[in-house]
């Protein structure tokens, strides 16, 4: 496999909501909707759908006061068949529009999940990883007979097993997490204070509102700017607010107008970032081509000059055809520097260094500047 490192009834109302020309929210059943969709054309799922809690009667705290939990219709079926059937039917209606190379992200809890998993597998979903968010604020357990709820799970997947390409921005995750691979323990905490989308009587919009940051970190993580995000169960708009953010269009399904109304709003609001913070992160192994020549065809470093090593040690004479010599051996900048170093190897780039007029200068910094030019070409 190659590496590029809420369902509705078909009679729901079919209002458009439009954030902006990147972004809609879509009001009507995911399933029929995105069947309209051309096949192929989603480069990342994001799905939130329902748990089916199967609470069977009000969650109370020991002083008898009612726990805001989630009761709506929306998260009521009439059996597990019901459920898988349901869950079947976005899924396969999600992996007809998905891209060969795009990927699937569905959270979900210990209700819910394993559920999901399965029919994911079957249907031929290729799982990539599962992601264990951990709350750092998690609600407690009121009846005290079992573990606190204190994480959910997300599965992310490819299409299938043969799936090429998908987007995994190993090195910029990598670089965010002080150059230590990403793990897959995640912890974020609950959505609360300014961010929590709340009504004119002060309640929750949504119960089950996701934290923008647990977004950033998918859509960061599986996706790249422009790509097209889509979100089955849009609920107040959390997906669809941080993709606008990060520079991704995105289309969100809903079939409650409240709801709808509430993320459209929220995704007008949202301010893309400037694009200069969301350009994707180059490797070394991704950057275009510069030889140490073409700083000497540029007037960057001048026939002539002297390159040394940081503590100017060693000094190198530069030669008009892009070679350097060191005493009477003429080669690369490279074989070079491990000649000065009595080393096998060295990456001349970040070993010799120029004099300027504010110190030394590593050439590799020239280089920088030339690949600059380059995207910006």
């Amino acid at each position: 496999m190659g590496v590029s490192r809420r369902g509705a009834s078909a009679k729901a109302p079919r209002t458009k909501f439009e954030a902006s020309p990147s972004s809609r929210i879509i009001v009507g059943d995911c399933v029929a909707e995105m069947s309209k969709l051309p096949a192929g054309c989603v480069d990342l799922v994001f799905a939130d759908p329902p748990y089916n809690l199967q609470l069977k009667g009000e969650l109370k705290r020991p002083d008898e006061s009612h726990v805001d939990a989630v009761t709506d219709d929306w998260d009521k079926f009439s059996s597990f068949s019901a459920y898988d059937d349901f869950t079947r039917a976005w899924l396969l209606a999600c992996r007809r529009v998905m891209k060969p190379s795009a990927t699937l992200w569905v959270i979900g809890s210990y209700h819910n999940i394993f559920r999901v998993g399965a029919i994911m597998q079957d249907l031929g979903f290729w799982v990539l990883n599962d992601i264990v968010w951990r709350k750092s604020n998690p609600m407690p357990n009121f009846r005290g007979r079992r573990f606190t709820n204190a994480h959910e799970t997300m599965i992310w997947a490819a299409r299938d097993e043969n799936a090429k390409g998908y987007t995994f921005n190993y090195e910029a995750l990598k670089a965010a997490n002080e150059d230590v691979q990403a793990r897959s323990d995640w912890l974020i905490p609950l959505c609360t204070g300014e961010e929590r989308l709340k009504g004119a009587d002060g309640k929750k919009v949504h119960p089950t509102q996701k934290p923008e940051g647990l977004l950033a970190r998918v859509l960061l993580s599986s996706s790249k700017p422009g790509d097209l995000v889509i979100d089955p169960f849009n609920g107040t708009g959390t997906t669809g607010a941080v993709a606008k953010r990060l520079g991704r269009s995105y289309i969100g399904f809903e079939r409650d107008r409240i709801y709808a109304s509430a993320a459209e709003k929220r995704i007008a609001a949202v301010e893309p970032l400037p694009e200069a913070t969301l350009a994707p992160f180059m490797t070394a192994r991704d950057a275009p081509r510069v030889a140490f020549s073409e700083l000497v065809e540029r007037g960057m470093i001048s026939p002539g000059a002297v390159l040394v090593d940081a503590k100017k040690k060693h000094g190198a004479l530069v030669r008009a055809d892009g070679a350097i010599m060191l005493g009477d051996k003429v080669g690369s900048i490279h074989r070079m520097g491990a000649l000065a170093q009595g080393a096998q190897a060295c990456n001349g780039w970040t070993f010799w260094h120029i004099e300027t007029k504010k110190g030394l200068k590593l050439i590799d910094e020239l280089r920088a500047e030339i690949r600059r030019g380059m995207a910006a070409d």
